[in-house]
């Protein structure tokens, strides 16, 4: 049996990314720029693998995605230039009728935190990233990162 929570995503995006211009500040403030993203489903869907850039930013940052079976958990991992040559830690998490809810404990800026990923709109042309920072154990949310995707043509 294959895995097919992703596969959505495979294949050429474009992408409208929106970010706040700082987070956990309480700001109002975002900025907003073009990325494209290239993923590729392997494993039988139990993997899956993106690139994402923005030269305009100076962005660009790779995911891995692997699936366990036997906890029926995907595990999320995310690397970029300003990551000091690792991954971050994993958010955990799988989909509910469509939507993808991924979380982890981490720090951000020295502050430890809870960290979100979601996938929603996954079985629509324009899939939606969501990432999103608590610092009350995910009681309340900022959101601080969406990204908008279309398919390249």
């Amino acid at each position: 049996m294959t895995n097919t929570d992703f596969d959505f995503l495979a294949g050429h995006w474009t992408s409208r990314q929106r970010r706040l211009v700082k987070a956990l500040a309480g700001s109002d403030e975002w900025y907003e720029f073009d990325a494209t993203l290239d993923c590729q489903v392997t494993l039988d869907g139990d993997g899956v693998f993106d690139l994402l850039r923005a030269p305009e930013r100076g962005i660009e940052g790779m995911t891995l995605r692997l699936f366990s079976p036997q906890e029926q958990v995907w595990r999320i991992w995310w690397a970029s230039r300003a990551g000091g040559g690792q991954l971050d830690v994993p958010v955990v998490g799988r989909f509910t009728d469509g939507t993808g809810t991924f979380e982890c404990d981490d720090v951000w800026e020295g502050t430890p935190i809870r960290v979100r990923y979601v996938w929603s709109r996954t079985r629509t042309e324009h899939p939606r990233w969501e990432q999103a920072f608590s610092t009350d154990g995910g009681q309340t949310w900022e959101v601080n990162w969406t990204a908008e995707f279309s398919r390249a043509v």
